[in-house]
């Protein structure tokens, strides 16, 4: 039986920043034109939250049943460990599906039906990144996902909630969460891009291979940072989000420099911390605006 803790680490803690920025800088783009509704925002919150941690679970599960895990290096798998029965894990990632489902649905509900499609096409995408006979993650499209799922619904979708409609900032601010997104994945698939090639998996990183790879990371950070000066020219308070470069250079030079896994897990923590982060200073621009 695992421990709490073991739970815990399971659901891939350091990752959550992925589903707080994408609506920490949807409420805000938000704000820019209306009021906001505290109970929509919490209720967005919740929903990429418990998608988060359904997704890592329901990897957990696919990959520990393929054997994709089975020398794996990095946070701990439940599955492949043999800390957690498949069944419990696949049990905890439908359990999150389904909160992250109710919730959804009255947020949909509440502003727009057609939302409750968004919503079943996301946790469809959540439960088939590893999942079923025809994984996307095994065919290299994990980053595109992420954009779209993580980048483009979550933060565009959050201000939706709020606006009825999508605002120039939202769309801005997609790609300011997005790209770092998927340079939190493109980290952790370039750490197991040996393991993956010997298992079948074909991520990205396996198919462009380490060096574009690293270049491909390069240019989702400064991607972000490209976004930001878009925004920064409709709301000056946004160049505050420049700081985030001084969260942004110790990942990138690990990612340029290093190979061993240890050492990319750090790179894969930073850059979620340089997330948060450049979400954080954004939002807080776009509030002051």
């Amino acid at each position: 039986m695992a421990t709490a803790g073991q739970w815990l680490a399971g659901a891939r803690p350091r990752t959550l920043g992925a589903a707080i920025s994408p609506v920490l800088v949807g409420v805000a783009a938000a704000s820019t034109d209306t009021d906001i509704d505290g109970a929509y925002a919490v209720g967005a919150l919740f929903v990429a939250f418990a998608l988060q941690v359904g997704v890592n679970y329901a990897n957990d599960f696919s990959d520990g049943v393929r054997g994709t895990d089975a020398e794996r290096r990095g946070p701990v798998r439940l599955t492949a460990s043999g800390l957690a029965t498949p069944d419990a894990v696949k049990r905890a990632a439908q359990v999150s599906f389904a909160l992250a489902a109710v919730v959804g649905l009255w947020l949909s509900i509440a502003v727009n039906p057609v939302l409750i499609l968004v919503g079943g096409v996301c946790i469809l995408a959540a439960a088939t990144y590893t999942g079923g006979p025809r994984p996307y993650g095994y065919a290299g499209l994990g980053e595109v996902m992420v954009l779209i799922c993580f980048g483009f619904v979550a933060t565009a979708g959050t201000a939706y909630l709020q606006l009825d409609r999508i605002n120039a900032e939202a769309w801005l601010g997609s790609f300011v969460t997005g790209l770092p997104a998927c340079a939190i994945l493109l980290t952790n698939n370039l750490r197991d891009v040996e393991t993956d090639r010997a298992a079948g998996k074909r991520t990205l990183a396996v198919r462009f291979g380490a060096d574009r790879s690293r270049q491909l990371y390069w240019l989702c950070i400064a991607g972000s940072f490209v976004a930001v000066g878009w925004l920064g020219a409709l709301h000056s308070w946004a160049y505050l989000a420049i700081g985030a470069m001084a969260f942004a250079l110790g990942p990138m030079r690990l990612v340029r420099e290093r190979s061993d896994p240890p050492s990319l897990v750090r790179a894969l923590v930073l850059t979620a911390l340089f997330q948060m982060v450049l979400a954080s200073l954004v939002a807080i621009g776009l509030f002051a605006s």
